[in-house]
């Protein structure tokens, strides 16, 4: 039994109460309510508070509502005790037979296991990486690359349809200082100081001169605009073939320069007119972002005629919306905490609501230690950590997972030795390890012969057991409130509980048959538990983008 299934059978006790007149609740009865775990479990399996919730609209102390729902209860078979504590919270156990077919039910979803329809209908357009095609991605990029990634497939697991955008910032002056710089390394000239430096530039500028034929002959300010192109497209693809490599996928690459080659702003800016929220002053446009919270007023088109990045980030929020989506989600590094606001009142402007149209979430920096002392150099990239080299240091599942397992808001600091190291202290190898030793008892069990049919479920009755059942059982409402509240490192800590849950049954109780012994229905009840927790195990760890090893 799911604490859904039991919360049902709740609702359900309660609408009969309802019906025959035993209770009159103020206002009706809720459509729908929460059991919880009691993190003491000698008080039960499940615990609810439904009916201090209740009582006072029903005109009873809820001790006295939570003894007309315990009677009700009470005659449910799949309930084997109810127990009232201290102002009216009901205390459950669960029979061993009604919790033992969680696992069944895992097994028949298999991958499936976890999902939901809590999002069904929602159009989520999740932008998680915004970066320069200039040089190489750095490791505010690779937290993002992580956590939007993982966030994206939870959203997805709770019936949103999403959409995965990368936004490239490929228009201003720093494409034309990326272009000047790249002419200067092909010239063996020295690179302009607000230029890009590092060993990337000389290596790609050299990649440029022998790939594109009479590049350097150009005249000097065609030479410019080449080798920008040259190296966007270039440096855009190592890009795409890095995230590629850290199991992050985009649906959509959006061009800045595609918002002002296919008027895109001055669209926006009609729509954005025609709401009211526009003025001019100084020979320049304005946007009246203060009348919703925003510290000042905008400036969209300077009186030079240029638009501003403003108009940018306007126009591409108009588009998002266009394309249908309902809510846009952004994931900002913690240097733009300052555009929260500004973003908000750019959806306020557009006629949208900012509290259901527009997200920002914010993340902290990312500090990483090797051998005690913090990285701050690139060899390549000169001034900056890059993501291909922390996969190299890391590993790809070690990374994802480290950086997947805190709440992006919060500062961050990790070390490669404790990250990669493989002990039981190490939460990824832990789950890992856990999911690993599960698919060699299922190994073991075939080469034995113990096939995996029919099971007894109320032969899963040791305390160990059922506490490996209803963590099994929580994987579907974690899943969904991660995707809920936006932090999908709640799946994360989930897996190193039902790890530990796991290897607390295993050390209790014995799987497989010694020596000569006859296959027992209860060595076939526990081999379909450790199946439908190496799903579990394997679906949570595929949630966050990381591997699921069967040997380590």
């Amino acid at each position: 039994m799911t604490p859904e299934q039991l919360a049902a059978k709740i609702l359900q006790a309660l609408a009969a109460l309802a019906d025959d007149g035993t209770i009159t609740v103020e206002g009706g009865l809720p459509r729908e309510l929460k059991v919880e775990r009691p993190k003491n479990p000698e008080h039960g399996d499940y615990a609810t508070n439904v009916a201090m919730q209740l009582g006072k609209r029903a005109g009873l102390n809820p001790r006295q509502f939570a003894e007309l729902l315990a009677a009700r209860l009470r005659d449910d078979e799949a309930i084997t005790a109810v127990e009232i504590a201290g102002p009216g919270f009901i205390n459950l156990r669960v029979a061993a037979d009604a919790q033992g077919k969680v696992a069944q039910a895992i097994l028949d979803a298999g991958p499936a296991y976890g999902t939901s329809d809590s999002l069904h209908g929602r159009t989520i357009n999740l932008e998680f990486i915004s970066a320069n095609p200039t040089g190489p991605l750095h490791l505010g990029h690779t937290r993002w690359a992580a956590v939007g990634d993982a966030l994206a497939r939870v959203l997805t697991a709770a019936g949103a349809s999403v959409s995965r955008e990368f936004y490239i910032n490929d228009r201003g002056n720093q494409m034309d200082k990326f272009g000047a710089s790249l002419r200067a390394a092909a010239h063996g000239e020295p690179i302009p100081g607000d230029g890009y430096h590092g060993e990337y530039i000389l290596d790609l500028a050299k990649r440029i001169v022998a790939e594109v034929p009479g590049i350097t002959e150009l005249p000097a300010d065609e030479q410019v605009i080449a080798f920008r192109e040259a190296g966007y497209e270039r440096q855009l693809k190592e890009q795409q073939e890095q995230l590629e490599h850290f199991r992050t996928k985009f649906d959509v690459w959006f061009s800045e320069r595609s918002l002002h080659e296919q008027d895109g702003v001055p669209h926006a800016i009609q729509k954005l007119r025609d709401q009211g929220h526009l003025y001019e002053s100084d020979d320049a446009l304005w946007m009246r972002t203060t009348d919703f919270t925003d510290d000042k007023d905008r400036v969209l088109i300077r009186s030079n005629g240029e638009p501003t990045y403003f108009a940018s980030d306007a126009a591409y929020y108009v588009n998002k919306r266009e394309r249908g989506f309902e809510t846009c989600i952004y994931l900002l590094g913690a240097d733009h905490h300052g555009y929260v606001n500004r973003l908000k009142a750019i959806a306020a402007c557009a006629g949208d609501d900012p509290e259901h149209n527009i997200e920002i979430l914010i993340g902290q920096l990312v500090k990483i230690l090797k051998g005690g002392e913090e990285m701050r150099l690139s060899k390549r990239a000169g001034t900056i950590v890059t993501l291909a080299e922390l996969v190299e240091e890391g590993g790809v599942d070690a990374l994802r997972y480290t950086l997947c397992r805190y709440p992006a808001d919060s500062p961050l600091t990790l070390d490669i030795e404790e990250m990669t190291r493989q002990a039981s202290e190490n939460p990824v190898f832990y789950v890992q390890y856990a999911h690993a030793r599960l698919a060699s008892i299922l190994r073991n069990a075939d080469e034995l012969g113990i096939k995996l049919d029919e099971f007894d479920p109320g032969l899963l009755s040791h305390e160990r057991e059922g506490d490996l059942l209803r963590a099994l059982a929580e994987f579907p409402r974690v899943v969904a409130t991660a995707a809920e509240l936006r932090e999908p490192h709640r799946i994360a800590r989930y897996l190193e509980d039902t790890a530990s849950a796991f290897h607390k049954f295993y050390d209790s109780c014995r799987v497989l048959p010694r020596g000569d012994e006859e296959v027992e229905p209860v060595h076939k009840a526990r081999l379909t538990l450790v199946s439908a927790t190496r799903t579990v195990l394997a679906n949570g760890l595929d949630l966050l983008g990381v591997s699921a090893p069967e040997r380590m």
